[in-house]
């Protein structure tokens, strides 16, 4: 049973990590491979309104995706934007990134080695992972502006369309947890967090909602 005071604390970190951002023109839309697909209807919706001229779609698989995407996720992220009406002259796929880290960096070399100028990304992810993926960009991306996005949703929905509230809130204090670690290792520049979110993570953690998070010798991000 969760309780009042748990979906309360879950709904404080859930809105600390959406950066609330507003979508304006960038250079590319970055879409960030995971097992949802709505990143990449995110990513078509925002190309459609005119806010990036060129979608770039990365990740491989991980084992939460392998059997869902056995293509790998960018490239099921794409076939789901042609069939939605992109131009495949619109495209890129990056498919060998395994974590947030690395969609970046390989995100960032494969527009090099087009000759694609890149001042502005707008970057699309699951909705909790915005501010983790903005803080990775900022670090191993500095030049480059941010400007963070995902499918506009309220925590309850998002369970609905996990369909596992406790899988959820796992999530969002794994999520959490690598914002305020990863700084010191060097993979991301570092968010303050705020007390009563600190907070809310502390009694989370507290009633058990553990299995997101990082042990002393998990790999990076």
């Amino acid at each position: 049973m969760i309780s009042t005071q748990d979906w309360a604390d879950a709904r404080r970190v859930w809105d600390y990590h959406q950066m609330g951002h507003s979508p304006r023109p960038c250079s590319v839309a970055i879409g960030l491979g995971s097992h949802d697909l709505g990143v990449a209807d995110t990513a078509v919706n925002l190309y459609k309104r005119g806010m990036a001229p060129l979608l770039l779609f990365t990740g491989a698989t991980s084992p939460t995706t392998r059997e869902r995407m056995p293509r790998g996720e960018a490239v099921h992220y794409q076939e789901r934007a042609l069939e939605l009406g992109v131009p495949s002259t619109a495209i890129l796929v990056e498919p060998r990134a395994r974590n947030t880290g690395e969609n970046i960096r390989f995100s960032r070399e494969l527009l090099g080695e087009r000759g694609i100028e890149v001042s502005s990304v707008l970057l699309i992810s699951k909705p909790y992972e915005e501010r983790r993926a903005y803080a990775t960009a900022r670090k191993l991306w500095p030049e480059v502006e941010v400007v963070s996005a995902s499918t506009p949703m309220t925590l309850d929905e998002y369970v609905d369309f996990i369909g596992d509230a406790r899988l959820v809130i796992d999530m969002l204090v794994g999520a959490l947890q690598r914002l305020m670690v990863y700084p010191e290792q060097g993979f991301m520049i570092s968010q303050p967090v705020p007390a009563d979110v600190a907070e809310a993570y502390e009694r989370l953690c507290q009633a058990g909602y553990t299995s997101r998070l990082l042990t002393t010798d998990a790999p990076s991000t």
